[in-house]
């Protein structure tokens, strides 16, 4: 294969990620604009459950294609040096971003005492500066590392454990960012924590651990994508099938060893599983159809392919934009509902409960969806082009 063969081949790949990861940011839109309608996360009906299950495939997809866009930015540079640089200087940015511009698109209030939280982004950035300290590594070794920390991700939770006491709770307020932390019962004994909590002031939605897990196997599985097209297919087939098969065993055996349940349907129970933090079977679930997915976003064609894969090239535009709209798309729909805006609803956080007879309900959230996307699409496309007639423009590629 020549070398133009070579380049061409490798922008379809990398055109096959953008294409993905531009379908799970449109997915992402709805549990957004769910979070202002007042709807809850999941819930006894299989509209309300599936309107937020579909949306877990997001945060995976963002970190784990992050890693694999890593990998591809190596192959373009060849040089490990320009790769750590902008690994730590997007992460960092990321961060930022998180704690100011993002936080205040969602709330319109600059009362850090009031709510702070760490989200996708936030996670994302520092997972970014972390990777930074293993590009030198093979990406085989990188991807092993990546999942040992899915895998065994438990074990870190008793890290504090190993300080002494007189250091313990302040080891265990910083690890908290990492990984929920195990707590001492009054009794003494070690248990561990899981689900979100509060260190520091922040409400720590996404933890560390074991996003940069996720987000290492991403850049191990972009030397997959140097494979000649037909290994490349079997390989993706049989690790994404492989994912999906284990989650199914596993996550099926689990359900028939715990407490018997009538109440809720076992499909819900097989694919409600913990996302904060991601469990073993949630990644399974997640980053498995994923990877199968990426021989078919290779050969897909058509305007519509070419109008998500555009939208894809921007992540971290889109996602800031798509706040900001979401947002004021609410105030929109609550002055036509109550006249009234009730921003007051949105001022410490936008992900507390709203009274059920004031919620929009499920039709309404999907118009509100669909309205936006739109919007974002030509937002976004101006933005693209952009950045295309503008390569001098460097730090336009931190967005």
């Amino acid at each position: 294969m020549n070398s133009v063969e070579t380049k061409s081949n490798l922008i379809n790949r990398i055109q096959s990620v953008d294409f993905l990861r531009g379908i799970v940011m449109i997915i992402m839109a709805i549990d957004h604009v769910r979070v202002y309608s007042g709807m809850p996360a999941g819930g006894p009906t299989a509209g309300i459950f599936f309107t937020r299950w579909i949306t877990h495939y997001c945060a995976p997809a963002f970190v784990f294609f992050a890693g694999t866009s890593a990998f591809l930015y190596f192959q373009k540079t060849k040089n490990t040096g320009d790769v750590i640089k902008f690994l730590i200087t997007r992460g960092l940015l990321l961060v930022f971003l998180e704690l100011t511009v993002v936080r205040f698109f969602w709330m319109f209030n600059l009362n850090f005492a009031s709510f702070t939280f760490t989200g996708v982004i936030w996670t994302l950035g520092w997972c970014l500066v972390f990777l930074a300290l293993f590009v030198k590594l093979r990406p085989v070794t990188i991807g092993i590392f990546g999942l040992l920390i899915i895998f065994f991700q438990q074990i870190f939770s008793y890290i504090p454990e190993i300080f002494p006491m007189s250091l313990h709770d302040s080891v265990a307020k910083v690890w908290g960012f990492f990984y929920p932390v195990a707590v001492r019962s009054n009794a003494n004994i070690l248990s561990s924590t899981s689900g979100m909590g509060t260190t520091f002031g922040f409400s720590i939605f996404y933890v560390i651990i074991p996003w940069i897990g996720v987000m290492m196997t991403g850049y191990a599985f972009g030397r997959i994508l140097l494979l000649d097209p037909v290994k490349r297919q079997k390989v993706c087939v049989g690790l994404g099938l492989g994912a999906i098969i284990l989650f199914i065993i596993a996550g099926t055996i689990i359900i028939l060893r715990s407490e018997p349940d009538t109440s809720t349907p076992i499909i819900f129970k097989l694919l409600g599983q913990a996302k904060y933090p991601p469990s073993q079977l949630f990644i399974l679930m997640t980053v498995g159809p994923l990877i199968a997915l990426v021989p078919w976003a290779e050969k897909a064609k058509g305007w519509l392919v070419q109008a998500i894969t555009m939208i894809g090239r921007v992540p971290m535009f889109y996602y800031l934009v798509h706040i900001l709209l979401i947002h004021l798309s609410a105030l929109v729909v609550n002055q036509i509902l109550f006249g009234t805006i009730h921003q007051d609803w949105y001022e410490s956080a936008p992900f507390v409960g709203i009274a059920e007879n004031l919620r929009w309900g499920l039709p309404l959230l999907y118009v509100v969806w669909v309205i936006d996307v739109v919007i974002l699409y030509f937002i976004c496309k101006w933005y693209a082009t952009f950045k295309a007639r503008h390569p001098e423009k460097v730090w336009l590629k931190y967005l």
